[in-house]
């Protein structure tokens, strides 16, 4: 596809495992949830692809060497399940209108609701005209862009894209020296509320962090259990593979921390986080056994030491969770963009996203007044 008025192709690929991997972790800027290793490793293990509802359609710009210069991670959706940012209203809308929704072109993380770029190099709007114009002459319904950092949201925006907002909660490091330092910053209700939880939680294991090569076959057959068990009960099935998991383990080494917790040598629980640059991602958490405050041991309390601890100024643990609040999580709003031709259409998402966007302010401010700091007392 062409655009005469700043004359570039882009072109769609079968996935990203086929494009370059030094070029397009040039363009990634360090985020390894978008990096080749990780979105590759979706692809060759199966947790994307035939039969999964997310068929691979990445976005990409060549120069005239061959070399790539943008691109944008996108697939072809039948469904909207993993995407963390729901939309199944507007699908049964359209639907009853007389039109189908699906396929829709979406440019994201599969699976992973952390905010990233999502419109890779320094053709942000040649990247989002090709998203439209894929969306047009194949009489798609939408293009969306889930999970999107500030500057790709502001691009979307100036190029008349709709904004949507939604709430996450993070951790921020203040330069705390070590994981006292933090609770000494809470009131002291909370401190002690958390001292409590990390004893009870902790009666009878042993905890280990791994990284890298030392997460090996047996650390990822356990921490295959432990997905499954949540996979299962959140969603009816897990959405990656066992292979996914091997893979990762594989080619992303040192980016990934598994947080282990032990009863008599043996792996009952797990959290799996992805390092990077300034920030530590909390991804999957499962337990085998039922104990007390552990899912806020392993995925908060030990994800907070660690980040303390290696100087990273973040921590972000995913979707949804008020009760991150009380574990000195702040909230911050996330957003996405979405591209919808048939004006009828798009008029009434518009109003929809005007009314939510002000109940997501409104909540924020609850949340924030919430906070356990002193300076909030």
């Amino acid at each position: 596809m062409a655009d005469r008025e700043t004359e570039f192709v882009a072109k769609l690929a079968g996935g990203v495992a086929g494009l370059n991997s030094s070029d397009w972790d040039g363009l990634a800027g360090g985020h390894p949830l978008v990096g080749h290793a990780f979105l590759a490793a979706l692809e060759d293990s199966g947790s994307v692809g035939p039969g999964t509802g997310w068929t691979p359609a990445p976005i990409f710009i060549e120069n005239d060497c061959g070399s790539l210069v943008a691109a944008a991670p996108a697939y072809l959706k039948s469904h909207s399940q993993g995407e963390y940012v729901f939309d199944h209203g507007w699908a049964d809308a359209w639907e009853r209108a007389g039109g189908a929704y699906y396929p829709k072109l979406q440019i994201a993380v599969p699976f992973t609701p952390v905010p990233g770029p999502r419109l890779l190099g320094a053709r942000p709007q040649q990247l989002l005209a090709a998203a439209e114009t894929v969306t047009v002459q194949n009489d798609l319904s939408s293009a969306h862009i889930t999970f999107v950092d500030q500057a790709g949201a502001a691009e979307c925006e100036g190029r008349g894209w709709l904004i949507r907002h939604g709430i996450q909660y993070h951790w921020a490091n203040r330069g705390y020296g070590d994981f006292d330092d933090f609770l000494d910053s809470l009131t002291s209700r909370k401190r002690k509320a958390i001292r409590k939880e990390r004893a009870s939680a902790r009666v009878g294991l042993e905890f280990r962090a791994l990284r890298g090569a030392d997460i090996g076959r047996a650390e990822w057959d356990a921490m295959w259990r432990f997905y499954q068990d949540t996979g299962s009960r959140k969603w009816g099935r897990p959405y990656l593979t066992r292979a996914f998991f091997d893979r990762i383990g594989a080619t992303m080494g040192e980016q990934l921390l598994l947080l282990l917790a032990c009863r008599n040598g043996r792996p009952i629980a797990g959290a799996l986080n992805v390092l990077g640059p300034d920030a530590l991602y909390g991804r999957y958490w499962g337990s085998v056994e039922e104990v007390p405050f552990l899912h806020f041991e392993l995925s908060y309390y030990q994800a907070t030491e660690y980040a303390i601890d290696h100087r990273l100024g973040s921590v972000q643990a995913g979707a949804q969770g008020e009760h991150k609040l009380g574990r000195g999580y702040e909230p911050v709003i996330t957003k996405s963009a979405h591209f919808i031709a048939e004006g009828g259409f798009r008029s009434a998402v518009a109003d929809f996203l005007d009314r939510e966007r002000e109940a997501i302010k409104q909540e924020v401010a609850w949340a924030r007044e919430a906070l356990p700091y002193r300076s909030s007392e």
